[in-house]
């Protein structure tokens, strides 16, 4: 018998059977990790095991190439934060939806869980977590590989005037640069480098090319899935809070 222990943010749930359910977690030593949990499908469970939940897991199966089976001890929960709030309820979903679809099963990403625990945490804190899910989301990509590199121009190699990202390479470009290629670059607010103000317009411009990167470049590796539909609703609520 093979069995670890660890802690993690719960992502997804779906029943399993009459009485139990099939939980993914996102593991600080083992990355997204799913499990059969036993009566997870009962109400005294079910309430521990709300997506963006914190909990203390102890895995185990005969072979490591099995599902396996947890089970779970509540640390903290956030659906009360989440359900109070219209921003972050969609927020809540964003993050652990798009976690769930794009991070590979069982590849631990410490540096990127730590990142998202710590953005789970912040819900509720309205003025702060637009900027911040916006960090969370240039974090993410890197984690994945395609990080944006928005130190200079790819074309010309300055450092000032950078108005666009090149969907190519992910590279920032001026707009003499760019040239008549203008047309098929994406914005690059200044938020985006971490300058300029970070009002809600601006934070959702920077979403759109974080977004693109994500829907063109980290879905297709998931079979093509969409884009969780939260983040969506996450955009319109900043907006209207920013109103």
């Amino acid at each position: 018998m093979i069995e670890w222990r660890d802690e993690g943010a719960v992502l997804a749930v779906r029943p399993h059977g009459e009485t139990s359910a099939i939980v993914e977690v996102f593991t600080a030593g083992h990355g997204r990790h799913a499990g059969v949990v036993r009566g997870g499908a009962s109400r005294k469970q079910a309430a521990a095991l709300q997506p963006g939940a914190q909990v203390a897991v102890v895995w185990s199966a005969r072979l490591d190439s099995h599902l396996g089976s947890f089970v779970v001890e509540p640390l903290r929960s956030r659906a009360a934060v989440a359900m109070a709030d219209r921003l972050a309820l969609a927020g809540l979903g964003a993050v652990t939806g798009l976690l769930a679809l794009v991070l590979p099963e069982r590849d631990p990403h410490p540096a990127l869980y730590a990142r998202s625990v710590a953005l789970l945490d912040l819900l509720g804190e309205a003025e702060l977590w637009p900027l911040a899910y916006l960090q969370w989301e240039l974090a993410l990509l890197e984690e994945m590989g395609f990080a944006l590199d928005l130190t200079c121009c790819a074309v010309t190699g300055a450092r000032d005037g950078l108005v666009y990202v090149s969907p190519r390479s992910g590279r920032a470009v001026t707009a003499a640069g760019a040239g008549e290629w203008a047309g098929r670059m994406l914005a690059l607010p200044p938020v985006l480098r971490g300058e300029g103000e970070a009002g809600a317009e601006e934070i959702v411009a920077a979403l759109g090319t974080t977004g693109w990167f994500i829907a063109h470049r980290l879905l297709p590796g998931t079979g093509d899935r969409a884009m969780p539909a939260a983040r969506a609703r996450l955009i319109a609520a900043i907006l209207r809070q920013g109103g």
